[in-house]
This record gives C-alpha cells, sequence and structure tokens, in this order.
C-alpha cells in the first residue's frame, strides 16, 4: 500500500471511528501545529493560544467532510485552517474594537476600563474563549460516547473528597509513566484495573466508584483537549506531588 492509499485508508477509518479520528488528529498535531505557526509567525503554547484550538477543530472539520474530488486532503486542510484562523482573527479585532479598554467614564474615578474589570480579566477575550471551549466540549462528548459514557456520568462519578481526588489524580500520573495503560483502554475501553491498583495504590473499590470520572480524565491527555487538561491541571489538589 502506498503513502496516498495508507492515508485514504486512515481517512476513511476516522471517519466511521470517532476514536480513529481522534487518533488522526492527534499523529497530525505537528501539521496543525505547523500551519498554526504560519499565521500567527510563531509556535504556539498549548493552553495560551486559541488559535492552536481553532486550527485543531479546522483539521477536525476537514477530516470529517473530506471528499477526495475536491483536492488533496492536505492542501484542503491548510486551506480551511487558514480560511478559520482569519475569521477567528477578525472576530477578535471587531470584539476588541467594541470598547476601548484605555476609555474613561464618567464617576470612576478616571480610571480607565482594563482598570476596572473584576479580578484584572479580560471579558472581552473571555467570550471568545467561551466559544473554543463549547468547541472542545462538544468534540470530547463525542470521545466519551464511543466509550458507552456521557458528560453527566463523569458528573456524577466526580470525586467530592480532596483523598480520592488525589488517589484519581495519582491514577492519572501513573498512567502518564506507562503508556500501555492507554493503549489498553483504547483498544479494549475497560481500564486495567490491576495494574491501576498496583502501581498508583488504588483500590478496587475507588476505581469502579469513579470509573467515569477516570476514564474521562485519561482521554483528555490523549487526545488533544488541551482546555480540558488545563482544567485538570487547576483541579490537582497534590500540590508539589506530580506534575500533571
Amino acid at each position: 500500500m502506498d503513502k496516498t492509499q495508507d492515508l485514504m485508508h486512515q481517512i476513511e477509518k476516522a471517519r466511521r471511528s470517532e476514536e480513529a479520528a481522534d487518533q488522526f488528529v492527534a499523529a497530525y498535531m505537528p501539521f496543525i501545529k505547523a500551519e498554526t505557526a504560519k499565521f500567527i509567525h510563531r509556535s504556539p503554547q498549548p493552553g495560551n493560544d486559541d488559535e492552536l484550538s481553532v486550527a485543531m477543530f479546522a483539521f477536525y472539520e476537514t477530516l470529517k467532510r473530506y471528499d477526495a474530488s475536491k483536492g488533496a486532503f492536505f492542501v484542503l486542510a491548510s486551506r480551511n485552517i487558514r480560511n478559520r484562523l482569519i475569521d477567528y482573527a477578525r472576530a477578535e479585532k471587531r470584539h476588541k474594537g467594541m470598547v476601548s479598554l484605555d476609555a474613561q467614564e464618567e464617576n470612576e474615578d478616571d480610571l480607565p476600563l482594563k482598570d476596572r474589570l473584576s479580578d484584572g480579566k479580560d471579558e472581552i477575550r473571555n467570550r471568545l474563549d467561551r466559544g473554543a471551549v463549547r468547541q472542545e466540549i462538544l468534540h470530547f462528548r463525542e470521545v466519551l460516547r464511543s466509550f458507552g459514557l456521557s458528560l453527566q456520568d463523569v458528573a456524577d462519578h466526580c470525586p467530592r473528597q480532596k483523598r480520592t481526588l488525589s488517589a484519581c489524580h495519582r491514577i492519572l500520573a501513573f498512567a502518564r509513566q506507562t503508556p500501555d495503560i492507554f493503549r489498553q483502554l483504547q483498544e479494549t475501553g475497560k481500564l486495567p484495573a490491576a495494574r491501576i491498583m498496583e502501581g498508583a495504590a488504588v483500590d478496587r473499590k475507588l476505581l469502579e466508584r469513579h470509573r467515569s470520572y477516570i476514564i474521562a480524565m485519561l482521554l483528555a491527555y490523549t487526545n488533544g483537549f488541551d482546555m480540558i487538561r488545563d482544567h485538570l491541571r487547576q483541579t490537582d489538589p497534590a500540590k508539589g506531588g506530580a506534575s500533571l
């Protein structure tokens, strides 16, 4: 099978399977990052540059809608990524132009708006961020569905106690040091309980009670969900422990 045929086989498989689609996107993240870098003129930083998430979704969109009669896949993917990034940049410019952050208003002690925003946050940027987060959550929901899970399942089985949450993050830390854990989960859809219990020092009761949350946590670290991973880092209670 030549490279073109192999690529077409991967694309067809990815269009039928969400798991395969996520693997395809992960395999070509260097291409996605390179296309993003062309647009922003520097290497994109996951979790910091919204443009990388926009490019990732554009690539995923191209994959799901690809028609070979329209041209070569990577040519179309490159074009779609650029178009989406242009749309994003224009939207950002429009939103930033709505209100000048240096504008002063009456009865506000002559302070510019940027100094009055609560907690120093940029509310305009937050509105844009929510759109990207929403897209990532929708994609994550589809990945969960391929494992027979829903976002509600994850919420229902999320640890409530700090000690239990710490144990779940120990599982994640162990899995990141043991790639076979991720591979077995992807191939079988099940957690390798015995290995996790021994390697992360947790009991079976915890695995069974919080299975949905643990699987979701592991999937978030294998499929390019940058914003969801950032959220998991923030919820890790192990201060000074293993870096997540």
